[in-house]
């Protein structure tokens, strides 16, 4: 099974750039990318920072979009989303109590998005009814479990991210210390960086996102990092055995150097490209 994760596509009103970037011509580039080399995909999961600015005209643009899609999308919202103008655009994204939680079969797998969303700051959390919502989800499962989400849950050793970050990670940690035998990995956004790791020994990574980039910057005690990185986006390759994810730097326009075979037979000291 093949899986596309984007995030932090941050799409903005159109003629908008962000870091000198164009979010919605990146988004777009993203998506013929994934079509070109990817359309088998079984689904992709975009997780946070859909808007800018939580405008409901970026939703309604997104919808349009996705829909022309020959796969599934499923959505998580981030700390720049506005939870009401996307449900304005997407009210079936809602659960019971109203966050934009979700579940959805993925091949012989389970996907669980799970919203982060905190107003009036940029850290996340997952409050009493959205644990519970996912404590339910996973004493339900009875297939392996894919969570989703927009927020780190574990800190990267930066201090302007992780200020940042899931607020309460030792009460999502136990949780997932509970489940770990059922949650297969963790995917996340939310810092523009690639990373990767487990938390209470369950795998989880992080693409850099399809605009703008961040930076390892363990120096800055208070200001987040850009750079000039390509934007990228996640294709996770699911075998029963093992799960690859690869970051796919799309927005790099630099050359490719198609040379040297990996046959070990073929590597000669005179002829090789070094």
């Amino acid at each position: 099974m093949k899986l596309i994760q984007l995030t932090d596509i941050h799409l903005t009103t159109p003629g908008e750039t962000i870091a000198g970037r164009d979010p919605n011509a990146n988004f777009e580039k993203a998506l013929q990318d994934v079509m070109n080399f990817h359309s088998d995909a079984e689904a992709m999961i975009i997780t946070g920072d859909l808007s800018d600015w939580g405008d409901e005209d970026d939703y309604r643009r997104l919808k349009t979009r996705i829909e022309a899609l020959p796969f599934p999308v499923h959505l998580c919202i981030g700390n720049h989303d506005s939870r009401d103008h996307f449900l304005s655009v997407f009210p079936d994204r809602a659960n019971d109590d109203g966050f934009v939680q979700s579940v959805f079969p993925l091949g012989g797998h389970i996907g669980l998005c799970l919203d982060t969303k905190v107003p009036d700051t940029h850290a996340g959390e997952l409050c009493d009814a959205r644990l519970a919502w996912l404590s339910a989800q996973l004493e339900l499962a009875d297939r392996p479990v894919f969570l989703f989400m927009h927020h780190n849950p574990v800190a990267t050793g930066q201090a302007p991210i992780d200020s940042i970050m899931l607020r309460n990670p030792d009460l999502f940690g136990k949780m997932v210390g509970r489940y770990r035998e059922k949650i297969r990995h963790i995917f996340f956004g939310h810092c523009h960086l690639p990373l990767s790791g487990s938390l209470e020994g369950v795998p989880f990574s992080a693409p850099r996102g399809t605009n703008h980039a961040g930076a390892f910057n363990f120096a800055e005690p208070d200001l987040l990092s850009g750079s000039d990185l390509p934007a990228a986006y996640a294709v996770v390759f699911v075998r029963p055995e093992s799960v690859m994810v690869d970051m796919i730097e799309y927005g790099y326009d630099g050359p490719l150097h198609i040379e040297n075979s990996p046959e070990y037979s073929a590597w000669d000291r005179k002829t090789m490209i070094r």
